[in-house]
């Protein structure tokens, strides 16, 4: 991977038309679809495996740093949801990462299954689907292994499976930090059917399991060094998956299940001596899922195929596709413009991350037609993003859209894009990365530059403040 060259020339806020895009994509050899008009591409329905969707734009879950110590929602909780339901997007995929115990939050104010569950959950969901009835909505059950924060934000209690020659490192884990014991993962599977039952409760239509971003069920695929019930092979990494959706089977039945998952990883990348992402030295890297064993800037395919061979055999219909993680490779997962405080600059375009996300969605979508998809990493694109995301869905690349972050700044996107109004230019999320910045100081997640709610907030001064001590 290259250093990014003249990183100002190359900003796509600067290009404003279909046209030149299409230049910029060639000049820097990039196949990206993207389609001159817009037809109807995105507003068709998709009627599969029971599932009914009124449009092909999905609502990615998203952690806003904002619910109580308790893990209830607040006042900025119930306003994302709303935004949500208010987008014109048919899917709300999960909503919010909730966490399915505290030990397993990502953070303090993390939302969490406990004893208000019921209250809370039908209270979200009745906030999202107020404006409409024709949504169909998740709720994505979390527990956040490696990357558990429960108490504070700036104290790690990692709950892991194996060890990590870098990652250990990083989060202060020493050689002899226990390991969760079979017994313990066990303990975690009941409490994912246990959460389960309250969101049907809930009236969700949909759980989704997740399964990415460095996460627990995403390091379970990757626990080829770990002895046990749970790791080594195929079969053992994904018998946490296959016990969960047999659990939840059981005990909520009128539940669909979907799956988000890092389709591919890389090895964790560090900040240079100019301040760019280099990837870590370490070959063979025997500690990635879909990732070249050989050559870990590269992603292989073999067992990500199996993986969802296998959600095709357990009935799991729904699957959104992601990549790599927002602490140890955050180019991959998330492409942006700018870094977050605690990242580095990106060592390619950001272009050829979206790029990389669609091919691979491309091609596990062409292996399982049968599976509706939802593709990520479509924010980068701007003020293209339609064109691009109309080309995908009439090309067969993905079914549906996945928005994340550009929702924070400009909810209406979907509807308006359905519309065939023109894009409010003001709103469109131009990767600043403090949605991302805020949480890492332990302040709320949203659109600080573009959000009125949060740029003329106290939060904000505080957020301008911390970003110059780094």
């Amino acid at each position: 991977m290259s250093r990014l060259p003249n990183l100002s020339r190359l900003h796509l806020g600067g290009l404003r038309d279909v046209e030149s895009f299409r230049s910029h994509l060639a000049e820097l050899k990039i196949q990206i679809p993207c389609d001159d008009e817009l037809s109807d591409s995105l507003a068709q329905p998709l009627h599969r495996g029971g599932i009914h969707l009124g449009n092909r734009f999905a609502i990615q879950p998203m952690e806003g740093w904002d619910g109580t110590a308790g893990g209830r929602p607040t006042e900025l909780t119930f306003r994302r949801w709303k935004h949500f339901g208010l987008s014109g997007a048919k899917l709300i995929w999960g909503g919010e990462a909730v966490a399915v115990r505290h030990d397993g939050r990502a953070n303090p104010h993390q939302l969490a299954i406990n004893e208000h569950s019921n209250d809370d959950l039908n209270a979200l969901r009745e906030t999202v689907t107020g404006s409409t009835t024709d949504l169909f909505v998740g709720l994505q059950l979390t527990h956040s292994g490696r990357y558990s924060r429960a108490n504070a934000h700036n104290r790690p209690e990692p709950k892991i499976l194996y060890r990590h020659p870098i990652l250990d490192q990083r989060l202060g884990i020493s050689s002899d930090y226990p390991l969760l014991t079979d017994g313990n993962i066990r303990e975690i599977v009941e409490d994912f059917c246990k959460a389960a039952v309250l969101a049907q409760d809930a009236g969700f239509d949909f759980v989704d399991i997740k399964h990415c971003h460095g996460y627990l069920g995403h390091e379970f695929l990757s626990a080829y060094t770990r002895e046990g019930d749970y790791g080594g092979s195929f079969e053992n990494r994904t018998r946490f998956l296959r016990e969960v959706v047999q659990g939840v089977r059981a005990v909520a039945p009128r539940l669909q299940i979907g799956v988000r998952f890092s389709a591919f990883d890389t090895v964790p990348f560090h900040r240079d001596m100019f301040g760019t992402g280099t990837p870590e030295a370490l070959r063979p890297y025997r500690w990635g899922f879909g990732v070249n064993v050989e050559n870990p800037t590269e992603y292989d395919l073999d067992e990500p195929i199996q993986f969802m061979r296998l959600l095709s055999e357990l009935g799991v219909t729904l699957v959104n596709i992601s990549a790599g993680s927002p602490y140890y490779n955050p180019h991959v997962q998330r492409p942006a413009f700018y870094p977050p405080s605690d990242g580095y600059l990106p060592p390619e375009d950001p272009l050829l991350g979206v790029a990389r996300q669609m091919e691979v969605t491309r091609a596990l979508k062409q292996k399982f037609p049968e599976l509706i998809i939802v593709g990520s990493a479509y924010s980068y694109l701007q003020d293209f993003l339609p064109h691009v995301a109309h080309a995908a869905v009439r090309e067969g690349w993905t079914d549906c859209v996945g928005l994340g972050r550009l929702i924070l700044s400009y909810p209406s996107l979907p509807l308006d894009v359905i519309q065939g109004r023109k894009l409010q230019r003001k709103k469109i999320c131009r990767t600043f990365s403090d949605c991302t910045s805020a949480p890492r100081a332990g302040l709320p997640s949203g659109c600080y530059p573009l959000d009125l709610e949060y740029k003329q907030s106290e939060n904000a001064v505080l957020l301008k403040k911390l970003k110059a001590q780094r």
